[in-house]
């Protein structure tokens, strides 16, 4: 079955403290050209939502920039609102839709929900209600305003048997158009077979997650974040195989478990010089030279996307 692909254009990312990680700045017209060459469907984005903020951030230089030339922007919007009044969130989330909707093709209401780590909305107390309250109010704004925009949202894999998470979001289960999963396998954990694990964490995530909410197989699958870092112990040629293992794999369970789209994070490094594990998830180093990984992606979009 064949993909739509995407990538997160950038490099930044979060350390383990949750601080986002620091290195060179980024160059847009490298990044363009790198790119045009890989020719993703789909160009991934972040900002930022609190009340704190004065509203939002944009974690990573203007995304919608990268949404020409055919590619068209998947942008999340990030929950990180420590409070329980969601009107701003809910204004925020109508408010990007209406600057962006015209380049948009999908918008993810929160980024790991269920993870309160580095990168996760999870550990924000209002952060289920204001996906559900946000999906609905971005669906009803979308339809409004006459835009075909995917409304969806996202979570890192979950094993535990009551699913709670997932049960939590029922009564947006038959309403959202994708169901995100992010995940990093070999990353975190050692994994000695990437086919296999590839299938039993999408598998789950079908069978047991998006059941529990309720979500109708008809509804698309998308991988919205995967990756495998580079740095101390960790080779370019690895990062190359993995890439290649995980993206076919993905493509063999496709049609099986209805899985619509891939996006690769990231493109770039965030700094190529820190070996530190959240440095280094880039196709190409921190100085736009490709990696032999970017290779193997560029070839798999011209082979697999949709």
């Amino acid at each position: 079955m064949t993909l739509e692909f995407g990538i997160y254009a950038g490099g930044l990312g979060a350390d383990p403290d949750g601080d986002i990680t620091a290195g060179p700045p980024e160059d847009a017209g490298r990044t363009s050209e790198l790119l045009d060459e890989l020719s993703p469907a789909l160009v991934r984005g972040y900002v930022h939502y609190s009340d704190a903020l004065g509203g939002h951030m944009e974690a990573a230089p203007a995304p919608w920039q990268y949404a020409v030339r055919g590619r068209r922007l998947d942008l999340v919007a990030c929950f990180r609102e420590p409070g329980d009044d969601l009107s701003g969130w809910l204004e925020h989330l109508r408010g990007l839709l209406r600057t962006h909707g015209e380049c948009l093709a999908t918008l993810q209401v929160g980024e790991e929900a269920n993870h309160d780590g580095p990168g996760g909305d999870g550990g924000f107390p209002a952060v289920r209600r204001a996906i559900v309250e946000g999906v609905l109010a971005a669906r009803a704004e979308a339809d409004r305003l006459g835009l075909d925009v995917r409304i969806g949202c996202n979570s890192t894999p979950v094993f535990d048997p009551e699913q709670d998470f997932w049960a939590s979001l029922r009564e947006i289960g038959p309403v959202i158009d994708y169901a995100g999963l992010d995940f990093f396998p070999g990353v975190f954990r050692p994994v000695t077979d990437f086919p296999v694990a590839v299938e039993g964490v999408l598998r789950v995530f079908r069978e047991r997650s998006l059941a529990a909410a309720g979500v109708p197989s008809s509804t698309p699958i998308h991988v919205t974040e995967n990756g495998w870092a580079t740095g101390a112990g960790r080779t370019y040629e690895r990062q190359a195989e993995v890439v290649g293992q995980v993206v076919r794999a993905v493509a063999a369970n496709a049609a099986e478990l209805n899985v619509a789209a891939y996006e690769h994070f990231a493109l770039r490094d965030a700094d190529s010089g820190n070996d530190s594990l959240m440095s280094q998830f880039g196709l190409v180093r921190s100085d736009y030279t490709p990696k032999p990984a970017f290779g193997v992606f560029r070839d798999l979009v011209a082979q697999l996307q949709r």
